[in-house]
C-alpha cells in the first residue's frame, strides 16, 4: 500500500512539473519578420527586418502564454540601401526616435494542443495598438543543431500604417500592411 501511495505522489509531482510554463528565447537568425503592401497598384512589395530578439513563455497544460518580441527597426531590409533609409525616415518608421518595434502578448488562444491566436499590444513609432497574430503553423521538438527543445511558428496580422502615424502616400501606397512573423525559439 505504501508503494502505491508513493507512486501516486510521484506521479502527481511529475504531472505538476510538466505543467510548468516553459521559456523560449527567440533565435534571431531564423526570426525575420516581414511586411508587405501594395505599391501604387502595380505590385506587392515584401521587405523584412534582420534583427529580432525576445522571449516566449508557454504553459501547454494550462494553455496559456505570453510573448515579448523586440524588432530592431533600423535593421529594415528592402533590398535597396537607399530605400532602407527612406523607410527609416520620419514619414514612416522614424528610427532616429523609435529604433524598435515591439509586440507584447499576454493572451494565447489554443486550438487543441497548439496556439492559434496570440493577442497583445503592437508598438510602432511610439503608438501602441491592440493586435492579434493568427498562427498558421506551430511545431515543437528537439532542435537537431543545438540539441535543446525548440518551438517554431508562423503568424501574421494586418494593420493600417496610418494608425501608427506612418501613412504617407496612402492610399496610392496601400495603408493596409500584412506583418508576418516566422519565429524560432530555443527553450532556456
Amino acid at each position: 500500500m505504501k508503494k502505491i501511495a508513493a507512486a501516486v505522489v510521484l506521479a502527481t509531482l511529475s504531472a505538476g512539473t510538466l505543467a510548468a510554463p516553459e521559456t523560449y528565447v527567440i533565435e534571431g537568425s531564423h526570426t525575420l519578420p516581414r511586411f508587405e503592401y501594395n505599391h501604387l497598384g502595380f505590385s506587392t512589395q515584401v521587405s523584412r527586418f534582420d534583427k529580432t530578439s525576445g522571449k516566449i513563455v508557454i504553459d501547454f497544460a494550462a494553455k496559456t502564454g505570453s510573448a515579448d518580441v523586440v524588432i530592431d527597426a533600423t535593421s529594415v531590409n528592402t533590398g535597396s540601401a537607399k530605400f532602407d533609409e527612406h523607410i527609416q525616415n520620419e514619414d514612416f518608421l522614424d528610427t532616429a526616435k523609435y529604433p524598435t518595434i515591439t509586440f507584447k502578448a499576454d493572451r494565447f488562444k489554443f486550438q487543441g494542443d497548439r496556439p492559434a491566436k496570440v493577442e497583445g499590444q503592437l508598438t510602432i513609432k511610439g503608438v501602441t495598438k491592440p493586435a492579434t497574430l493568427t498562427v498558421t503553423t506551430f511545431h515543437c521538438g528537439l532542435h537537431p543543431m543545438v540539441k535543446k527543445q525548440a518551438c517554431g511558428a508562423n503568424a501574421f496580422t494586418s494593420i493600417k500604417r496610418s494608425d501608427f502615424n506612418a501613412g504617407k502616400y496612402a492610399p496610392m501606397v496601400s495603408d493596409q500592411v500584412t506583418l508576418t512573423i516566422p519565429v524560432e525559439a530555443i527553450r532556456e
